[in-house]
């Protein structure tokens, strides 16, 4: 069910709220950053008074040039910082989870314990992680959060300035990967809609530009391509480097444009001691059902899991047997 059809249960914790807290997932992506500050807005011409809780100290390109531009435009707090602006009848207070619902995903797991009512908005499949005591507004058939919130953008007819229309299509065109995936008309729309609010497809691709030595280091995990009835295409980083999350997912991303290849996995250490899969599809082949096995989650088109402690051997082997058996 499309956010418009579920605006009830919008409208209903916005009235009862006086404080708003928005949180998405870590390591914002330009989807999650994008969709929260679009959600900014919308409470700030409803004059609610709202933050959001950001507690990531690095952050790739994309958000950091978007966090860095809008300095001093939005509220931005940590989650330590949440005590001393929690509005003080405590049933006041709104916690919004954007682009995850996925309890190990959020910003801060002590900001749930903290605001009784929350409020999920998430494009993603629920699964056993899912946090338990929110109100869910969930589309898995729309392309991004972004696209969600410019669909509530439109229907609220919010006055947006065309740099905050831009990082919302730069949150489309990320989560698409420039409209290949998951692309309805309904997406097609809130590019346009956002372009006729002055987003500018000139400065998403400015958002969206990466740098030259991180692009370099990715490009040598497609010298280990392996496939797996022809279908699937598999590769796996060296033990030596460390990726960042969204790194293995725009392997992920590039594997899915070679020939017959329906889906692919990605395999590279994400911390020290930490090893992480990335995973797309085309949406042919539901990829969730290997991931969940091993402990991750997603869907049809894109998901993820992670490992503490382990090697990256192990997981491969871990991941080939599932492969394998599907």
């Amino acid at each position: 069910m499309g956010i418009i059809d579920e605006r009830r249960k919008l409208n209903k914790r916005l009235r009862q709220a006086k404080t708003i807290f928005i949180m998405a997932h870590k390591d914002l992506d330009l989807d999650a950053l994008g969709s929260s500050i679009g959600m900014y807005m919308i409470l700030k011409r409803k004059k609610k008074k709202c933050f959001l809780i950001i507690d990531d100290t690095t952050h790739e390109l994309g958000v950091e040039k978007v966090l860095r531009e809008l300095e001093g435009c939005i509220d931005i707090i940590k989650s330590e910082e949440l005590d001393k602006y929690l509005y003080p009848r405590k049933q006041k207070n709104l916690l919004m989870i954007l682009d995850t619902n996925k309890e190990d995903l959020v910003q801060s797991k002590e900001v749930l314990t903290k605001i009784d009512k929350k409020l999920i908005i998430d494009h993603h499949e629920l699964g056993k992680t899912t946090i338990k005591d929110a109100t869910i507004i969930a589309d898995t058939d729309a392309s991004s959060v972004c696209e969600m919130i410019t669909q509530l953008i439109e229907y609220y007819d919010v006055e947006l300035e065309s740099y905050y229309a831009t990082i919302l299509l730069a949150g489309i065109v990320l989560d698409t990967n420039n409209f290949t995936l998951k692309t309805k008309p309904e997406t097609y729309y809130s590019a346009y809609y956002l372009s006729s609010l002055g987003g500018s497809a000139k400065k998403v691709q400015y958002l969206l530009k990466q740098d030259i030595i991180e692009y370099t280091e990715r490009q040598k995990l497609l010298a280990g391509i392996e496939t797996i009835n022809d279908k699937i295409a598999f590769t796996k980083a060296t033990p030596y480097t460390i990726y960042r999350r969204e790194d293995l997912a725009k392997i992920a991303d590039t594997l899915l444009f070679f020939n017959n290849i329906e889906a692919s996995f990605v395999i590279g250490k994400i911390g020290k001691d930490t090893i992480g899969i990335s995973a797309r599809s085309l949406g042919n082949y539901d990829i969730s059902k290997i991931l969940e096995k091993l402990g991750g989650g997603g869907d049809n088109y894109n998901g993820a899991a992670k490992f503490e402690k382990t090697t990256i051997s192990k997981v491969e082997q871990k991941l080939k047997k599932y492969l394998k058996e599907e």
